[in-house]
């Protein structure tokens, strides 16, 4: 018989630590009216969900569905990595059928780590030779996290050397009023930085100025400490 969710979610339970969860729930932000608000953590570190994504990994997908809609945010991150797994071994059929879940679900795909650990492998993936459209739909979304799955994607780009979304979709978010998707963003304008340092100062260029502070910190982070200060005291 298929594993179900709700053995997942009794596994996670038994693996819970109530200290861990006391932690992770202030450090996710999970009181009134921060990003994480009401979130409810279970206490188990992430190379534990990783083993237990492997374990889990032939989840049929309607039931990875439901552990993905669990209030507890390490069962939804473990239904992440298990799509995360069966994507990258999966046929067209099976990549096609997790991505279309995946934006169909963003609603609990809400906060910065489940987006981190699975927006790039999936979705960026699954995009990586077909219309990058999608993610610019994303990136006009009201949801912070739809806003910041649009720029993490184009991570599995930036592996391949292809940095045009990645800079257009900065541009589009430089206004963004949400300082993790300045973050996010600065971090993957480094990430294109680390790979062809012109393409990140041409973008810099035209636009550091302007950059929320966070966004222009983190975009600069590994920059000779000269060139940092140019451009942080705008004398670039």
């Amino acid at each position: 018989m298929p594993c179900r969710a709700k053995e997942v979610v009794h596994t996670l339970k038994e693996l819970g630590d109530s200290d861990v969860a006391k932690h992770s729930q202030r450090f996710f932000k999970t009181g009134k009216g921060q990003y994480g608000e009401g979130d409810k953590f279970l206490g188990i570190r992430v190379p534990v969900l990783r083993k237990q994504a492997t374990r889990y990994k032939t989840l049929p997908l309607v039931e990875s569905e439901r552990l993905l809609a669990s209030p507890y945010h390490e069962a939804r991150l473990c239904a992440l990595l298990i799509w995360v797994k069966q994507f990258q071994v999966g046929d067209d059929d099976t990549r096609a059928k997790i991505y279309k879940s995946y934006l169909s679900h963003t609603k609990n795909i809400n906060n910065w780590d489940l987006v981190d650990s699975s927006a790039h492998k999936i979705v960026g993936g699954y995009l990586q030779s077909r219309s990058r459209r999608p993610l610019y739909r994303l990136a006009k979304s009201k949801s912070i996290w739809e806003r910041r799955i649009a720029i993490i994607a184009t991570a599995a780009f930036i592996a391949e050397k292809d940095y045009d979304d990645t800079l257009a979709l900065s541009k589009l978010l430089l206004e963004d009023g949400e300082d993790l998707i300045h973050k996010a963003v600065g971090w993957m304008l480094r990430e294109v930085g680390n790979r062809k340092r012109p393409a990140e100062e041409a973008f810099l260029a035209l636009h550091y100025q302007d950059m929320p502070r966070t966004m222009l910190r983190y975009a600069i982070e590994k920059f000779p400490e000269r060139r940092r200060q140019q451009y942080l005291k705008g004398r670039v």
